[in-house]
């Protein structure tokens, strides 16, 4: 596994919010954390990103231990998190915010070509670079959120709800181009509150419930077991 998280607790202030969570990720995988309000989902991206120390347990990137690390060494390490409030900085233009996104990189024209990788990526962007980001729709600020995260090289990407408040077709979109960030050769861990949308693009997945995973398994299979939609998906079949 290139990401294993190893019996995590965490606690915000006197309440245990993670109890006892293990997940992995394998290189080139996506994975989807899924579990109703209150779960733990985004808590755990915030322990594996150093926002949140765990109080007990281990997560390993590849064979090194980086629990209790800073957020800015683990963005160093390539563990880049991109959080489900907006981050977008909105009075600089979408190239100057793709740029902020390569700040631990020395100037170069390899920085330069992977901004133009970017923008061919989420073409929405590209026409209107020299803009002010303030004017972007919902749907491109998500895109330019995730593509200034590809200029830090991630080795785990990890997304925070990446089509919340987004129209559907605006979130399939989202979830076409996490697709070709796979194909891509990225690994994606994400918490996603549209359950069916991830269990169709994720290779596996995990059902939080009251900070423990309740549920693990192909996407596939979770898709279509009775048990799964019933709980979490509204009993309706898949689409």
């Amino acid at each position: 596994m290139l990401l294993t998280v190893g019996d995590v607790h965490a606690t915000y202030g006197r309440f245990d919010v993670l109890r006892g969570i293990s997940v992995g990720v394998a290189a080139g995988e996506i994975v989807a954390v899924l579990g109703p309000n209150g779960a733990g989902k985004s808590t755990l991206l915030k322990a594996i990103a150093g926002f949140l120390p765990p109080r007990q347990g281990s997560i390993r990137l590849s064979d090194e231990e980086i629990a209790g690390l800073r957020p800015s060494a683990l963005l160093r390490k390539g563990v880049v998190y991109v959080m489900q409030r907006s981050s977008v900085f909105p009075k600089l233009t979408i190239l100057e915010n793709l740029e902020m996104g390569a700040y631990i990189r020395p100037s170069s024209p390899e920085v330069k070509a992977d901004i133009d990788r970017v923008l061919g990526l989420f073409p929405q962007l590209a026409g209107r670079r020299h803009q002010r980001a303030e004017g972007l729709s919902g749907g491109e600020r998500r895109m330019l959120e995730i593509g200034r995260a590809l200029l830090l090289h991630p080795k785990v990407l990890l997304l925070d709800e990446p089509t919340m408040g987004l129209a559907p077709l605006v979130a399939d979109l989202i979830f076409e181009k996490i697709l070709e960030l796979r194909a891509a050769g990225t690994t994606v861990l994400m918490v996603e509150q549209n359950a069916r949308l991830a269990l169709e693009v994720s290779d596996r997945a995990y059902v939080l419930e009251q900070g423990q995973v309740r549920v693990e398994g192909r996407g596939q299979e979770l898709l279509t077991s009775d048990a799964v939609r019933r709980a979490y998906l509204g009993g309706a079949a898949p689409r």
